[in-house]
């Protein structure tokens, strides 16, 4: 995630696996404490547990597929005025972090040497929602018009500048506002404020059953981005500190293996079977009931990648929308981000490849 604010949608407080309080972890129960007191812990903090976006997570927690390989596995999750997952991993908080690949390019710029090591999605998970009646179908069409961002600066906000410069409309020639999400942006839309306005769900599919917009722009699978952005745009992932997978090249294997047999799940399952394996309290909230939330996920169930193997040319796609976007500051090593060393080796031990 691009910081906790600035993906759309509710985030609950809850957290499955772990919750931070003051910076504690707290782990499930007693009985998970016995049950892996002879493994190796490792702690993962993730930018918005409950997210749709975000649920390959708490998906391998709930199969049991961290304690299969090896780890007793300790999530959390953000907690609001708290720390980002991305900065509670560089400053040691916790050992991982499922956040998005961006953050290993600005780290870079900044001296801090993190990597993904397991790449989830292909997409952002975002859709650009627009008001009924506006008929608008590309980015040329906000020309002299209002669209909504989470923030000004925000990932959200680079996405909306990068969708406008492809199809050459300049930043003079169109309006950015900072409306939130949920309730906020769907308030800013309903009332004109803006014309469209970027989010996921669950706001997505609160936003089509009001009838107040439609998705315009599909940011959410992986044909969206490719043909909106012209290419992958990686987004969830486990990210790590490079002296910490040195340190620790078993637990950062067994850590890989779970999350990659976990993608080979998502995708050999429905949104339904998915969505039974998580928390009640993950697949229904205020705006979207269970069926709902297996709606939308069955929708953008294309976001997530099968292998959790980086995508040829995602980390460029996403470098260019940055520099579009005036964030890139010095030079990249993109080579450096990410690697694909262990997920390869989890599909190898799975018979996905050979």
């Amino acid at each position: 995630m691009l910081k906790k604010n600035i993906l759309s949608g509710f985030t609950s407080l809850a957290a499955i696996g772990a919750v931070a309080i003051a910076g504690v972890l707290v782990p499930h129960g007693a009985a998970a404490q016995t049950d892996t007191a002879k493994l190796p812990t490792v702690t993962m903090m993730v930018g918005g547990i409950d997210k749709q976006i975000y649920l390959p997570y708490e998906l391998a927690y709930k199969l049991g597929l961290f304690k299969k390989y090896g780890i007793n596995m300790v999530l959390s999750t953000e907690q609001e005025g708290g720390i980002g997952a991305e900065d509670a991993v560089v400053s040691g908080e916790v050992d991982l972090a499922g956040a998005w690949y961006v953050h290993t390019i600005d780290f870079q710029m900044h001296g801090k040497d993190v990597i993904d090591i397991a790449q989830l999605s292909g997409a952002p998970g975002e859709r650009e929602m627009c008001a009924t009646g506006t008929k608008i179908t590309t980015p040329a069409d906000w020309a002299g018009k209002s669209v909504g961002v989470t923030d000004l600066g925000s990932g959200t906000d680079d996405l909306t500048l990068y969708l406008a410069a492809r199809y050459h409309l300049t930043s003079k020639q169109f309006s950015r506002i900072g409306v939130g999400a949920g309730e906020t942006l769907i308030s800013s839309l309903q009332h004109g404020r803006i014309v469209c306005g970027m989010t996921t769900q669950p706001t997505v599919n609160a936003i089509e059953k009001m009838g107040i917009g439609y998705s315009a722009i599909d940011l959410a699978t992986g044909p969206g981005v490719n043909k909106w952005l012209g290419g992958f745009w990686p987004t969830a992932s486990v990210l790590a500190r490079a002296d910490w997978v040195k340190a620790h090249p078993v637990e950062t294997q067994d850590v890989v293996d779970a999350m990659v047999a976990t993608m080979h799940w998502i995708n050999s399952h429905s949104a339904a079977d998915i969505a039974n394996e998580m928390p009640a309290d993950y697949v229904s909230n205020p705006l979207s009931s269970k069926q709902e939330y297996i709606n939308a996920l069955a929708q953008d169930k294309g976001q997530f990648l099968p292998d959790g193997m980086m995508p040829p040319g995602g980390p460029q796609t996403v470098y260019n929308v940055e520099k579009l976007a005036g964030k890139i500051i010095g030079p990249v090593d993109l080579n450096a981000t990410y690697t694909n060393e262990y997920a390869a080796k989890a599909n190898q031990m799975e018979g996905f490849t050979k």
